[in-house]
């Protein structure tokens, strides 16, 4: 059953209470709803996560873990789904998603050269902004819809694989 997949892998929720960025959230951390594996939790918590792994900002954690709360959204599987965002994969995804937005906005890709520094940040930055949050907001968008409708079909697909096998009097996998 898709419930126990996810629970299989995620932290306890003591550990995500007990985390120093996500301890402001206080009692509203302690919401029942926040923690149950139900279709529509997960569902929600992957378009939670996917969106939120696609706004270029620090402390995405954060921003997953307030968005998961006002939705209802399974916390662990929200914040989890952020760190797909790495310090591997941020650079083509973001470089893609920029891609995207220039496609979308009709110009041309601006030639540049990405510096570490606070110089760069500001101005070398004002030459990509648009079409790089363009972009990242179409593939957050478009990424929170399919997790979302991919969770629903994919737990659909288990629920009726498991009524199959009990139909046919064999017992089901785990």
């Amino acid at each position: 059953m898709p419930r126990k997949l996810f629970k299989k892998y995620l932290p306890h929720p003591r550990e995500i209470k007990d985390h120093k960025y996500l301890k402001m959230f206080g009692s509203l951390l302690h919401s029942p709803d926040l923690w149950h594996f139900s279709r529509h939790s997960i569902a929600k918590a992957f378009a939670v996560g996917l969106f939120v792994a696609w706004i270029p900002i620090p402390f995405q954690m954060v921003l997953s873990a307030a968005i998961a709360i006002l939705f209802c959204a399974n916390l662990p599987i929200s914040i989890a789904l952020v760190w797909l965002t790495n310090p591997l994969t941020m650079p083509p995804m973001f470089y893609g998603a920029y891609k995207l937005g220039a496609f979308l906005l009709g110009v041309g890709e601006v030639p540049f050269k990405m510096e570490l520094s606070f110089e760069w940040l500001i101005n070398g930055s004002l030459l990509i902004w648009k079409p790089f949050l363009l972009g990242c907001l179409v593939a957050g968008t478009t990424s929170a819809i399919l997790g979302y409708c991919g969770i629903h079909i994919f737990w659909r697909w288990s629920v009726i694989r498991r009524w199959k096998t009990r139909k046919h009097g064999k017992t089901p996998s785990k």
